[in-house]
């Protein structure tokens, strides 16, 4: 069974992550959304080994040492991470694995599985991030100022990505990485030799 990709999706706050993901989740079902492991405490409703792998701080900690994740990262005072050895075991299975992370976490993860497939999703342009952000009207100006200023330090790191998808629809972005993923599962380097001899026979 051919190796499944890890795509991982990021960009700015306001590129339209989460709508371009949702969209592509939808259109494929059959793709796996990564499960992160947190120390924070459960929210109601939330179940294990579905909203998220929930851990101690010291169990955590156990498998940052042991290199059980492929990023991790603090964020409030909580530690969240996307698990190795799930993701590894999806991959095998043939599935796609989908991560939607910051570009820190995508740069690990990249570092730690360089076969994984790093997209960055981007706004057309600056004016248009600035759009969006005062569109949503949830942030101070201090706030807004301070996503714009991420914003820049984000996409200095385009460069440590395999593909830019400009969002300015979200039914082209997805059509793109949809391209992307096609042309990634035919390339030759992802067949290993029994693949190559079961179509070519010895001459592979």
């Amino acid at each position: 069974m051919p190796q499944g990709l890890l795509v991982v999706i990021s960009g700015p706050s306001g590129c339209g992550k989460g709508t371009v993901c949702g969209l592509l989740r939808q259109r494929h079902p059959e793709v796996v959304y990564s499960i992160s492991a947190t120390t924070r405490r459960p929210r109601p409703g939330e179940q294990e080994g579905v909203n998220y792998f929930f851990l101690t701080r010291e169990e955590f900690q156990e498998q940052v040492t042991a290199g059980g994740f492929l990023e991790w990262a603090q964020v409030y005072g909580n530690l969240y991470g996307t698990p190795r050895a799930w993701v590894e075991q999806k991959l095998a299975a043939g599935h796609d694995v989908l991560l939607e992370i910051d570009t820190q976490g995508a740069l690990q993860v990249k570092a730690s599985y360089p076969a994984g497939i790093l997209i960055f999703l981007s706004p057309p342009d600056l004016a248009e991030l600035k759009r969006r952000i005062n569109q949503r009207g949830t942030e101070s100006p201090e706030e807004k100022e301070q996503r714009l200023q991420s914003a820049r330090q984000e996409m200095a790191q385009i460069r440590n990505y395999d593909f830019l998808v400009v969002n300015d629809k979200v039914e082209k972005a997805v059509q793109k990485i949809e391209a992307i993923l096609l042309a990634e599962r035919c390339r030759v380097s992802r067949f290993d030799e029994q693949e190559l001899k079961l179509i070519w026979g010895d001459k592979a």
